[in-house]
């Protein structure tokens, strides 16, 4: 036999049935020809695997491979609509986002969009204004899809159901399923006369346009979900969502971590020795002043409480963390360097006579 079953589902010799079952789950979401679009050769990779759970998880058949007998299965797929109703037979209905047979009228497409705002804003909370172009239901007919006034007939395949059952001989024997009426497309009705707006489609292409509040504290990268704002299903099925992917600008001020904030201070080496005050920017756009005492070291961080960010959807901030960085002169005036030389012999010190700077070795 051209394919080893076993290495097909990554799995060994005395792998149990849930371990075979788990497996061809995993890889048929992998192999699936819709998660690997442009690929001509994931079909055939999804047959090999479902050809290797059909054997490895009937006991009978099993044996009969491990004997080396001659297993013959057929055409796994020539009883079955397709690749999507042969994960469905395996595993019921609503196999992943791949498998399972819709109930109902197809809900619409889910929408997303992107925007950003300052790190000033996403602490104070900003209105957006996004655009997007999809179906919308039509205005005409209020997205039935019939010509208004005209009433929607009862599908008489599906009696109103919107759903009928269907009786397969497959490989698994004969299995019964309930799947969406092809003729209303599981509505329950069918239109008799179609609006000349939509031509029966009940939405129409349309460029929208919707503000969104975007919350304080908002993390870069969030994104919110707008139910019901994205994209029209079909007539009698609900609308998509939209999501709003919000991008956080950065702020050459601070540095964020989650809802604190780091800001860094330059300080000389006489600022930092002998202390000093100075101004600190605070991302509501004031400033405070602190006090640097003397002989404060490099790395010291001194904390403002709650002047960081704001909690996303819960009360209080976060807060603004100072970080000092104490900088080191590269060039000196004559002056300074007199100076300097002065500090360092009176402090016991032993500089270079030169500041020219050494060879090693």
């Amino acid at each position: 036999m051209a394919t080893d079953f076993y290495t097909a589902l990554g799995v060994s010799p005395d792998a149990s049935l849930e371990e075979i079952k788990s497996a061809f789950r995993r890889l048929a979401r992998e192999t699936h020809p819709d998660a690997n679009p442009g690929d001509p050769a994931a079909e055939a990779r999804f047959r090999e695997i479902a050809e290797a759970y059909e054997v490895l998880s009937d006991p009978r058949r099993r044996a009969a491979y491990d004997r080396g007998d001659t297993v013959n299965i057929g055409d796994l797929f020539s009883s079955f609509a397709g690749i999507d109703e042969v994960l469905s037979r395996f595993f019921g209905g609503g196999f992943g986002p791949f498998g399972g047979a819709s109930r109902g009228p197809a809900q619409g497409r889910d929408v997303v969009v992107r925007t950003s705002v300052s790190l000033a804003e996403a602490a104070a909370g900003a209105t957006r204004e996004v655009s997007y172009r999809a179906p919308v239901a039509c205005s005409n007919c209020a997205g039935s899809g019939s010509d208004p006034g005209m009433p929607l007939q009862t599908c008489d395949r599906c009696a109103g159901q919107g759903s009928v059952r269907v009786t397969r001989q497959t490989i698994l024997g004969a299995t019964m399923t309930i799947a969406a009426c092809d003729r209303c497309r599981g509505r329950g009705k069918v239109v008799v006369t179609a609006c000349p707006e939509c031509s029966g489609a009940g939405s129409l292409n349309r460029d929208v346009t919707v503000h969104v509040d975007i919350p304080q504290g908002i993390d870069d990268g969030a994104r919110m979900r707008l139910a019901g704002r994205g994209a029209a299903g079909d007539p009698g099925g609900r609308p998509g969502d939209l999501y709003v992917e919000v991008r956080v600008e950065p702020d050459e001020r601070f540095v964020r971590h989650g809802a604190d904030l780091v800001h860094r201070v330059h300080l000389g080496l006489a600022e930092a020795t002998l202390g000093t005050g100075l101004p600190v920017p605070t991302v509501d756009g004031d400033s405070v002043e602190i006090e640097i005492p003397a002989g404060t070291q490099p790395g010291t961080v001194f904390k403002l409480s709650r002047r960081g960010m704001p909690h996303l959807q819960r009360r209080g901030r976060g807060d603004l963390l100072v970080e000092v960085v104490v900088d080191v002169p590269t060039t000196l005036s004559p002056a300074q360097e007199e100076a300097l030389r002065a500090f360092a012999a009176a402090s016991g010190e032993n500089p270079a006579s030169s500041r020219k700077r050494r060879k090693k070795g």
